[in-house]
């Protein structure tokens, strides 16, 4: 009987569901998340009569045959990377990026990072960085002087300085684009690594062709949906249930045929 193995396989399926799902949930205030979802597919079938085949010398066919599946594995868990929310903060140093593109971070092994999340401060140097403390690409010096910061759209970094009226441009920041965003790889606190999957990133101005703008005083939300997600929780706990019953089912099953005399 291969409904044990069926069944477990489902029940697997499910518990790895229920993982994705809790984790969507627990990053529901994380600035700049994106949701993932659990994707399945069946597994391989066991053909006990193949479809198409010959069923007498007069060459009749089989229409349909006896396949029965082995149950389902996971096929891949992807990241939605459609825009979340922009909730307004008053923070100069918040930035949320208003359509396609990331944030460039260079960490303290050199390697490049990318990320959404525009919660940025200042270092003692006056650098802007990361809630890390990493650099933001492609380094912007914030004077200690300055009473004032002003971001537009584009990226261009203005600040006043204290004792003057006319601002000055201290920097241009600029956005990283990628042809399959939900293949970057995940390194946690926010961050994101090109991969073979994501492709090499694209560099240009927020705002330009193909970029998202910027927006001061703002973050990007997570796009995950509480309704959504405890949804799809009632679901795959009712699967794994189910799967569950599967077992109790066979192994009673197995326990008749055990105590035949």
């Amino acid at each position: 009987m291969q409904s044990l193995s069926i069944a477990a396989t489902g029940m697997m399926a499910q518990q790895l569901n229920v993982e994705v799902i809790s984790n969507n949930v627990a990053n529901m205030s994380t600035a700049g998340f994106k949701r993932q979802r659990a994707s399945f597919e069946d597994l391989m079938y066991s053909d006990m009569q193949r479809v198409g085949s010959t069923s007498s010398d007069a060459g009749t066919i089989v229409p349909s045959g006896v396949q029965v599946g082995m149950g389902v594995r996971t096929a891949a868990v992807t990241r939605i990377t459609a825009q979340g929310n922009l909730d307004i903060t008053e923070n100069d140093l918040d930035l949320a990026i208003q359509g396609r593109g990331y944030f460039r971070v260079q960490l303290p092994s050199g390697d490049e990072a990318f990320t959404r999340a525009g919660n940025f401060s200042t270092s003692p140097t006056g650098q802007l960085v990361t809630s890390d403390g990493y650099t933001v690409q492609p380094g912007i010096n914030i004077p200690s002087n300055a009473v004032d910061i002003s971001i537009n759209a584009q990226g261009s970094v203005e600040v006043t300085l204290d004792g003057q009226t006319d601002p000055q441009v201290v920097g241009q920041l600029d956005l990283a684009a990628f042809q399959n965003p939900a293949g970057l790889d995940p390194l946690g606190g926010n961050l994101f690594m090109e991969s073979a999957a994501s492709g090499t990133p694209s560099t240009g101005t927020p705002g330009s062709t193909g970029y998202g703008s910027l927006l001061q005083g703002y973050l990007e939300t997570s796009n995950v949906n509480a309704v959504s997600e405890i949804t799809s929780l009632i679901t795959a706990q009712r699967a794994y249930e189910m799967n569950a019953k599967m077992i109790t089912a066979t192994d009673e099953m197995l326990s008749v045929t055990s105590n035949l005399r």
